[in-house]
């Protein structure tokens, strides 16, 4: 068991490592305390059984594409000697450099490498993350994959080659926990780090994402931009047993803490980390709603169809969509009592990505005054995360999302929604989305509030 456990440390990936102990907050968002948690619809799921089969299920995602042209030699990374192939890896991921976080607390595989004169670096875009520390041979990727949720891959940095493997057995020890869920995924953790980087495992440490106060997030990161008199816990270290939160904010560079000239960048940018805390738990409730649905249809299928098990199944599936809802539309989201001012070049990197409306409109730009979003209707949409959903799921998902931006939803909930703001990111989701929110969408398409039947149901039960 021990022998586990470190190993979980050392492929533990880039969010977060869980092998150290203790206890841990989760902010209470709409998607975690209303009625569908006493309902039971989030049930273990051993996902090296059918209909999952994590570790015999073919990979098929962004990483794999990159490592099919390697071995094709369609594609050749360059590698230079202060970051290894990091720079062209990026480029050939389309992550870009100024999406770096730097988290200096002892929470990986490297944890000889790191401290805060030493922290690990993370990029990311919509789908991928890239972990790099200087100094170490060894690079780590994860990835959204449309059938796993998230999967690992290691990166064996040689001059004359970049060796490029998925993980299995040791990462999942790790992301699959409840901090992601109980699903393969990844989480932003904010811990109370000594000034070497370890971490008291009796001290409280929080998941995060667009719910949490300010106060619990980024204990263990380094955080530059600006925030006004908003306290969070980055940049910070214990001394005499409390953390030192008196002058770590409103960082504009880290160029005194760390030689960050090797770096791709000196800063570790606090827009970059609120959209990344966004993402990483939409995802992970993206993948659990969708083990749920497909471990649901795989029970039916071993099993004789009734009026009943039925109406479970339509219940369930609504309830799993409700909680996809909510995280698409920031249900919770903490406001921002003060302007938030990052780097301009991520910002610029981000937005670039699209899609645009016809007006010149997208669910990427940011608002940063009162809440991180213009239009609070996640950009994840758009991936392939959620695109692969289970058919009725997704088919769920889009009626219920409907039914909110059309005003036929009303809960205290959506109150953030005016009726300009759900006008405008329906707007913006008919004319980037018209497959899905088309005003009139064809005749042929699948009506998107009805689940799909199993074949083996009698035809207009």
């Amino acid at each position: 068991m021990i022998h586990r456990l470190t190993n979980c440390l050392g492929a533990a990936l880039l969010i977060g490592g869980w092998a150290v102990t203790g206890p841990v907050g989760w902010t209470q968002s709409a998607t975690d305390s209303d009625s569908s948690h006493d309902l039971n619809i989030h049930q273990m799921i051993d996902i090296e059984k059918p209909p999952i089969n994590y570790s015999e299920t073919e990979d098929d995602n962004r990483v794999t594409r990159l490592m099919a042209k390697l071995q094709s030699e369609q594609l050749e990374l360059d590698y230079d000697s202060e970051t290894g192939y990091l720079r062209s890896l990026l480029e050939a991921l389309e992550v870009p450099e100024s999406s770096q976080t730097l988290v200096f607390s002892k929470t990986s595989l490297q944890v000889q490498h790191i401290s805060k004169r030493n922290p690990r670096a993370i990029y990311f875009n919509d789908d991928t993350y890239v972990g790099w520390v200087r100094g170490s041979s060894l690079m780590e990727i994860s990835t959204t994959d449309p059938k796993l949720g998230a999967a690992f891959y290691t990166v064996d940095m040689m001059p004359w080659k970049a060796d490029i493997e998925r993980a299995y057995y040791d990462c999942l020890a790790c992301h699959v926990t409840s901090m992601t869920r109980g699903v393969p995924g990844h989480t932003i953790r904010s811990v109370q780090p000594h000034v070497d980087g370890s971490i008291d495992a009796q001290r409280q440490s929080f998941i995060t994402d667009h719910t949490s106060p300010f106060s619990e997030r980024w204990g263990g990161w380094y955080v530059t931009g600006r925030h006004g008199d908003m306290q969070h816990m980055g940049n910070a270290t214990l001394v005499g047993g409390r953390l030192q939160t008196n002058s770590n904010g409103n960082r504009l560079s880290l160029r005194g803490e760390f030689d960050s000239f090797s770096y791709l960048s000196p800063y570790s940018d606090i827009v970059a980390l609120m959209v990344m805390e966004h993402q990483t738990q939409l995802h992970n409730i993206m993948t659990r709603a969708d083990f749920a649905v497909r471990h649901a249809n795989y029970e039916r299928s071993q099993q004789q169809a009734s009026e009943e098990s039925d109406q479970e199944y339509q219940f369930k599936l609504h309830a799993l969509s409700q909680e996809i809802v909510d995280g698409l539309l920031f249900v919770g989201e903490t406001p921002l009592p003060s302007e938030v001012k990052g780097l301009l070049s991520f910002q610029s990197d981000f937005q670039q990505r699209g899609p645009d409306d016809s007006e010149g409109r997208s669910l990427r730009q940011f608002d940063l005054n009162d809440r991180l979003f213009k239009y609070p209707c996640s950009y994840l949409i758009y991936t392939s995360a959620f695109e692969n959903l289970a058919p009725e799921l997704r088919d769920q998902v889009v009626s219920d999302l409907l039914d909110v931006l059309q005003g036929n939803v009303q809960s205290s909930k959506y109150q953030h929604l005016t009726p300009e703001l759900r006008d405008a990111i329906l707007a913006i989701l008919r004319d980037t989305k018209p497959d899905w929110f088309a005003e009139d969408p064809p005749e042929t398409a699948v009506s998107v509030h009805t689940p799909t039947r199993r074949q083996s149901e009698p035809a207009g039960r």
